[in-house]
């Protein structure tokens, strides 16, 4: 079982999330939300990059991460925008260029570190997996985070 650093950041709250399984992702999870962050983690596969936006938007207000308000929805749009391109390497787009992915995302909402540091709550989302041509095994690992103020 993993250690938890005590000060872990919110950023690396949801890399880590996003990365670990079983009883090291509870234990993880525990400790997030000791410290106050509030977290959701979940998957989505599509060819359409539109279908995970989407996954993502619809989790975080399910899960009461985020509300109908405006700067809320647009800090999760560009922090899913941002874990986006760093999976795709900056190259947007999946199935229009026969690429398909399967994912774990993890929303992470809170202040940048632990206690707060006054400047507000903010949100991360992570994005892990496999993408590559839509044939099982052509596929490599991809990782994307992104991370903004609401």
């Amino acid at each position: 079982m993993i250690n938890v650093d005590k000060n872990i950041t919110l950023g690396k709250l949801a890399v880590l999330s996003v990365m670990y399984s079983g009883e090291d992702e509870s234990a993880l999870q525990k400790k997030g939300r000791e410290l106050g962050y509030r977290l959701y983690k979940g998957k989505v596969g599509s060819m359409d990059s539109s279908k995970i936006f989407a996954a993502v938007e619809t989790a975080a207000k399910k899960e009461g991460l985020i509300d109908q308000r405006y700067r809320e929805e647009h800090a999760l749009y560009h922090s899913v925008l941002e874990a986006y391109s760093g999976m795709c390497r900056g190259q947007g787009g999946l199935g229009s260029i026969l690429r398909s992915a399967g994912l774990l995302f993890c929303i992470v909402r809170g202040s940048k570190i632990p206690g707060g540091d006054g400047d507000g709550e903010w949100i991360a989302v992570a994005l892990y997996g496999n993408m590559g041509a839509p044939i099982k095994g052509y596929e490599h690992e991809v990782l994307g985070m992104g991370m903004n103020p609401i």
